[in-house]
């Protein structure tokens, strides 16, 4: 299989390394990913400058690998149009240091990496790890990623859809049961506020504000110590509302 492996947290990144050493044993790997960390970049590209590609070596990998000046959306874009020769037959995202799960797959560069696949039509995979005593168990992410490619890989292959899978850091048994779940309510962060001395507010990301876990999303199934995935799509459209707002709107 021709798989583009790309990331969020850039081409030098533990967790793309360890995920690329995994699959090219049986697969065509070209890493395509950011030069420099671009996580919660979210789906943005590069308009008003051009993208530059150079090739990188990283030691112990036999794949090609390539930086971009970009961010992620922009190495999925390149890698189609400008590296892989032939035709990508899966794009895989990852592992990213810490868990996109719930809102979180909003802000995402590595979620939206995978979608952006899913705009070119090509299925995709993000893998996400969480992030706890200032590491990850990347290890544990690379064996759930080749659980899933192998499990979904038939059935993936002919269909256009993005999987989001997320694994817990406690999490050391592969044969654990991997939950299929939504995606989890938002939780709101809070700010460390200051005035600074030219008069202007200083605003400080501190953390998160505790809420509710419900049952069966992907935020409670981690909590509870299981990998999950959950299947995206690129398409927004609230279906259930377009009736209800055109009878709004006349």
């Amino acid at each position: 299989m021709k798989i583009l492996l790309t990331n969020d947290d850039g081409i030098m990144a533990d967790g793309i390394y360890i995920l690329a050493k995994e699959l090219e044993k049986e697969h065509d790997i070209t890493i395509v990913a950011p030069e420099t960390q671009k996580s919660a970049q979210s789906h943005a590209i590069t308009l008003h400058r051009p993208l530059i590609i150079k090739e990188v070596k990283l030691n112990g990998l036999k794949s090609k690998a390539y930086s971009i000046s970009g961010t992620p959306a922009d190495c999925v874009r390149a890698g189609i149009e400008a590296i892989v020769d032939d035709k990508v037959d899966l794009v895989m995202s990852g592992i990213n240091l810490g868990l996109n799960s719930g809102m979180d797959i909003l802000y995402s560069g590595t979620v939206s990496a995978a979608v952006e696949a899913n705009i070119y039509g090509i299925p995709s995979i993000a893998i996400s790890a969480e992030y706890m005593k200032g590491i990850a168990n990347y290890n544990i992410s690379a064996k759930y990623a080749l659980k899933v490619l192998e499990k979904t890989a038939s059935k993936l292959l002919k269909t256009n859809i993005v999987l989001n899978l997320n694994t817990p850091y406690d999490l050391n048994d592969v044969n654990k049961e991997l939950k299929l779940s939504s995606i989890g309510g938002p939780i709101l962060d809070y700010y460390f506020i200051e005035d600074t001395e030219n008069g202007e507010k200083a605003l400080t990301l501190k953390g998160r504000k505790k809420a509710e876990l419900v049952e069966g999303t992907d935020r409670y199934f981690l909590a509870k110590g299981y990998a999950t995935i959950t299947p995206l799509k690129y398409d927004l459209t609230n279906y259930d509302l377009l009736k209800s707002c055109e009878d709004w709107l006349r």
